[in-house]
């Protein structure tokens, strides 16, 4: 973070910012008069729940209003040019060369039919401040600074070539291309794993400290927030909640919602132990897996899980667990090895597989933006299962989908007919476990569903989880990297790392000492409530300079 005892010129003002958005039939209040100052070199954490409007005032910011929204009132001074008052084509200069904006998802953000140093390059070419040579040799310098492997080269290949991690960082090197005065970070470590989180806000802070730009850290996580800002502002259905400096904030928030968000994940089910004499759900027995024409990416994998029980399954990117996934739903065949449903192998293949089988086992994805059809109604999403397993029809498929949204807490008369857009993240989060349990499954997988989610909707997406496990007597497989819903939600933990199980067992032994090397590696790679955290952490694991290359 940058030093904070000097004041230097500021670069942002923003003064009673008002945005309003379109509902079809009105222009309702979406941001109520928010200010914001920042200064040269700062950073300035922006934090609250969905809706809370960080990421409208971040696109306010580069004097920007997402579709169906309008900056209604209000100044906006970035370096003395007012954006409310400048034309389309002051604003559209800014972008890209002095206000950049790294957003959550780059794998989303990311042309995936260019090269990764093409699109870097793109601005600036564009803005004339480079010759393409000049370009690259610099993105290849960014790539070093920003800790990437193979520099000169990773560049050169395309978006899904790169892990997320590194594809994030590719991000922020293309964001730094033209040397701009203010970044916008978007939740830009959100869906990554703890130990490719802390490569990337290392080579986010080292990058911002190097070249004294301003930024807007923009997340729900607090304990990252804490390593990454200068001071954080609390924000709650567009309105300021209150505002400090990072260290007061953390020690001292004075406001009742600010210590609410303080103490969330404040759930914590019983674990419970495995039934004596039973026979597992599911059992994944010495599974190895290959893509075509590849190396094995699985290699003897073994666990079991039980009737009603929940196993998180843990390890950074690439560790296997959504390839243990797909090769259980029979999406891909494993070389070798076998999956159990209540004793009996399931065919390799899901088109070898029975309409029953099938319907044992579902899955719930990490991002409800693009499992869900924008296109589609909500009754149709729901119902299209009810309708294939179960064969139901008219009035009978319509009580369905509405028994369905009352299961999952959504008022069927306000959802039936609505489309995915028109809801919030843990809104279609909810219509995913919905479309889940249409099928009447006795095994779901839950891959990262709340990876994507601030605490407080998380927290609730965890609790209604555990209900329907209860009422309907559910077994789940828990793909997370977050150890917090680890704590929260599993009776069991398998640990993988590089295809491999390498540590397995109940969940209060596996967060006891002494630990695996690499769950040891994991646990100590969650983020904690200490502006020094970061810091020292990375003093720990030997990583002093922003230019090694050392993993982290």
């Amino acid at each position: 973070m940058s030093a904070t005892g000097k004041k230097k010129q500021v670069l942002l003002d923003i003064e009673g910012l008002k945005i309003e958005g379109f509902t079809g039939e009105e222009w309702v209040p979406i941001i109520k008069g928010v200010d914001l100052k920042l200064h040269r070199g700062e950073v300035m954490g922006l934090i609250g729940e969905s809706g809370a409007g960080k990421s409208t005032i971040g696109a306010a910011a580069m004097g920007y209003a997402r579709d169906g929204t309008r900056i209604s009132g209000g100044s906006i001074d970035f370096d003395g040019m007012e954006l409310t008052t400048a034309t389309e084509s002051e604003r559209r200069a800014l972008r890209g060369a002095r206000i950049a904006y790294v957003a959550q998802s780059a794998a989303a953000s990311f042309n995936p039919a260019h090269k990764i140093i093409d699109q870097h390059t793109e601005a600036p070419l564009h803005y004339r401040i480079q010759k393409r040579m000049e370009a690259q040799e610099d993105a290849m310098e960014l790539y070093e600074r920003l800790r990437l492997p193979n520099p000169k080269e990773i560049g050169f290949r395309y978006p899904h070539q790169v892990s997320g991690g590194q594809l994030q960082r590719a991000m922020t090197a293309m964001a730094m291309s033209c040397r701009p005065d203010l970044i916008i970070f978007d939740e830009p470590t959100t869906a990554l794993d703890v130990t490719t989180q802390i490569e990337v806000l290392a080579a986010i802070r080292d990058i911002v400290d190097q070249f004294d730009t301003a930024a807007i850290y923009i997340t729900h996580d607090l304990a990252v927030v804490a390593q990454m800002a200068d001071t954080i502002k609390v924000l709650l259905k567009g309105e300021e909640v209150e505002q400090a400096s990072t260290e007061k904030m953390l020690s001292d928030p004075q406001e009742d919602y600010t210590k609410s968000l303080w103490a969330v994940r404040s759930f914590k089910r019983p674990q419970k132990s495995r039934p004596k004499d039973a026979t597992a759900l599911v059992s994944v027995q010495n599974v190895d897996a290959a893509y075509t024409g590849g190396e094995k990416v699985l290699e003897d994998v073994s666990f079991d899980i039980y009737e009603g029980m929940t196993v998180a399954v843990v390890g950074e990117s690439g560790s296997g667990k959504s390839t243990t996934a797909r090769c259980i739903t029979g999406l891909l065949p494993p070389m070798s090895g076998q999956v159990l449903f209540k004793g009996e192998p399931l065919p390799p293949s899901y088109h070898d597989r029975t309409k029953d089988q099938l319907r044992q086992a579902q899955m719930i994805y990490q991002m409800a933006d693009t499992a869900l059809n924008p296109k589609v109604r909500i009754s149709e999403i729901i119902g299209r299962p009810a309708q294939f397993y179960s064969g139901l029809k008219g009035a009978e498929l319509k009580s369905r989908v509405d028994e369905l949204l009352d299961l999952i807490e959504l008022e069927p008369s306000q959802y039936y007919d609505r489309y995915p857009p028109e809801l919030s993240g843990g809104q279609k989060q909810r219509i995913g476990i919905a479309r889940a349990l249409a099928a009447e499954p006795s095994f779901i997988i839950c891959d990262e569903v709340t990876s994507a989610l601030d605490q407080l909707v998380a927290e609730g997406i965890l609790k209604l989880l555990d209900r329907l496990q209860k009422e309907l007597g559910l077994a789940y497989m828990f793909i997370t990297h977050d150890l917090a819903t680890v704590r929260s939600i599993a009776d069991e933990v398998v640990v993988m790392q590089n295809g491999k199980v390498v540590e397995q067992g109940p969940k209060e032994e596996m967060f006891t000492p002494p630990h695996h090397p690499y769950t040891d590696l994991l646990l100590s790679s969650v983020p904690e409530m200490d502006p020094n955290w970061l810091t020292t952490l990375l003093e720990e694991r030997g990583v002093d300079n922003v230019g090694e290359s050392a993993d982290v």
